[in-house]
């Protein structure tokens, strides 16, 4: 692990200027109600309003606008469950160059729509047989691709960092901060921004109960694989975390969290009935976690981040509407 370059501060605050006019500056929120249910005051960063739907869009643009004239003229390749693929897809129309994204036959119908929308080229694979990313090694040697993973590259992680470098902006230094933990791009991102803007704060990844790996890794002291969780998280179904994404977690947090599904359930509506916003399942894991950590967090102010707002209609209806 040791020869392997890990991202720093500098390059989140360059990523920042990158992507500047391209992404959204997404708003921070409050609730009057949230902070008399939790004594606390909390800050809502909502990356559910940036472009593509999630915080995805950061690290894909950053990526992609570091490609070389071959690069973009021969093409990206990307795997995902929706969100980086939305993310690489538009980042690719927008910069100009052609998009293949590898994803899977069960993935939320409006997440493959709008890849397709954005002009990816969408290769459908099976999540519980086949390997992702040998499909994608594959097809980058195949057609001289540039393979973009959805969270263990450098410029990747810099670009998610930016959400949480945008909150500290705002909020000045906060006492915790509660982030989302699927491979760990956006939390190994965001402990860069915070260990540098608000040092003393605790951070916090939280990862579905049913696919616990981060909170095993971190413990172990090793990246624990897993088989992909059953969740409605599906933007946290990984099966591991990054040979990147991991010594910045272990170096930078404090803890790792999980959340249920009927957690993540009673947070999307809460944010649908009382802030009018729509948040996906794995959107709702830093909210679901402060909840549940409501007695040691008393008096103190606190940051979540709300990763994403891409769910189909008709699943976010049928989740929102089950009696509470």
């Amino acid at each position: 692990m040791s020869n392997l370059s890990l991202p720093t501060f500098a390059d989140v605050a360059a990523a920042a200027e990158r992507i500047k006019g391209y992404a959204h500056r997404t708003p921070v929120m409050t609730s009057r109600t949230i902070n008399e249910e939790l004594g606390a005051e909390v800050f809502f960063k909502c990356e559910n309003l940036q472009r593509m739907g999630a915080f995805k869009f950061r690290g894909a643009f950053n990526a992609l606008s570091r490609f070389s004239e071959a690069q973009r003229k021969a093409g990206v390749v990307a795997f995902s469950s929706g969100n980086h693929a939305q993310a690489i897809a538009l980042s690719a129309k927008l910069l100009g160059m052609p998009a293949t994204i590898v994803m899977p036959h069960d993935a939320p119908a409006a997440k493959v729509a709008a890849t397709k929308g954005y002009g990816g080229n969408v290769v459908i694979y099976d999540r519980y047989k086949e390997d992702r990313e040998q499909i994608g090694r594959d097809l980058a040697e195949k057609h001289g691709l540039t393979l973009i993973p959805p969270y263990d590259h450098a410029d990747v992680i810099a670009g998610q960092g930016t959400a949480a470098l945008e909150l500290f902006e705002e909020t000045g230094p906060l006492d915790a901060f509660f982030v989302p933990l699927g491979g760990g791009g956006l939390l190994s991102g965001s402990a860069l921004a915070t260990r540098e803007l608000s040092p003393n704060t605790r951070l916090y990844g939280v990862e579905p109960e049913a696919g616990n790996d981060g909170q095993q890794s971190f413990r172990s002291g090793a990246i624990v694989h897993i088989e992909t969780p059953k969740t409605i998280a599906d933007g946290a179904q990984t099966q591991h975390l990054g040979n990147i994404t991991f010594p910045l977690i272990q170096r930078n947090v404090d803890d790792i969290l999980t959340a249920s599904d009927a957690q993540l359930v009673d947070c999307m509506r809460f944010f649908a009935a009382r802030m009018k916003i729509v948040a996906e399942p794995t959107g709702c894991l830093g909210f679901a976690a402060a909840r549940q950590m409501r007695d040691q967090l008393k008096g103190k102010r606190i940051g979540v981040l709300i990763s994403g707002g891409n769910v189909d209609l008709e699943k976010f209806c049928t989740l929102v509407s089950q009696p509470a």
